[in-house]
């Protein structure tokens, strides 16, 4: 697989600025890809989070079948993952989007991490609003992004990797003007199966930003989580 060596990377509170050094064809789109998204980034809380949901669902949705060799559960269950929203995005209906980001993803350890420190400050009987919220609001941003990024075939590791955070599938994304770039997926256990929890992408993680968007968002709004509540579920 192809590896995208990234060596500085500076978070700052206008958004996230990546220098990355390796093959020109990664980095020429890497930069087309994650440079356009977070440049948007520094434009308001909403565009922030579009630049990193966006990112990782430009992706997602893009995923192709498993090589029919592969026998890996969790290869297995990104695959059809990746048919499903593939199906979804067909239909132009965020909704339909949502629905299924709510059937895959670890939709809940999202929301709650995402929340950081005022965690404790949304009552549980306004969670599950939260989460429909945060599942429409990547419902949106992912009808909007993934078709901008046309993909002529990913290729899968044969193989999960297992960790101390869960299970890790490595995907090498080509789109059609040949540049190419790499996406591990974070994937939990969920009885007998499995549930999206996070997708690294240029060498960082999704939720870490969206965490910190989320907590910078609610600090300028009272410390009040309600309020992102609310503007997730317009």
């Amino acid at each position: 697989m192809v590896k995208v060596a990234c060596v500085s990377r500076t978070l700052r509170a206008g958004g996230l600025r990546m220098r990355c050094n390796g093959n020109r064809g990664v980095k020429h789109s890497m930069s087309t890809l994650i440079g356009t998204l977070l440049r948007q980034a520094r434009s308001g809380w909403q565009s922030r989070l579009a630049a990193a949901v966006g990112t990782a669902c430009a992706a997602w949705l893009a995923l192709a079948p498993v090589p029919a060799a592969a026998a890996d559960s969790a290869v297995k269950f990104m695959a059809k993952v990746g048919r499903e929203l593939m199906a979804a995005t067909r239909t132009r209906s965020p909704g339909v989007i949502a629905g299924v980001i709510k059937r895959y993803g670890d939709v809940s350890y999202i929301g709650l991490y995402s929340l950081g420190s005022y965690r404790s400050q949304l009552p549980t009987s306004e969670r599950t609003t939260y989460y429909d919220g945060t599942a429409r609001f990547i419902g949106r941003y992912a009808a909007t992004y993934a078709p901008k990024y046309p993909v002529a075939k990913v290729e899968w590791a044969n193989e999960s990797v297992r960790g101390s955070g869960g299970i890790m599938v490595d995907s090498t994304v080509t789109l059609q003007d040949g540049s190419s770039y790499e996406v591990r997926w974070l994937l939990s256990k969920h009885g007998g199966s499995y549930r999206v929890r996070d997708a690294m992408v240029a060498g960082f993680w999704m939720t870490p930003l969206l965490k910190g968007m989320f907590e910078d968002y609610i600090a300028q709004n009272g410390g009040n989580p309600r309020a992102l509540v609310a503007v997730l579920n317009r």
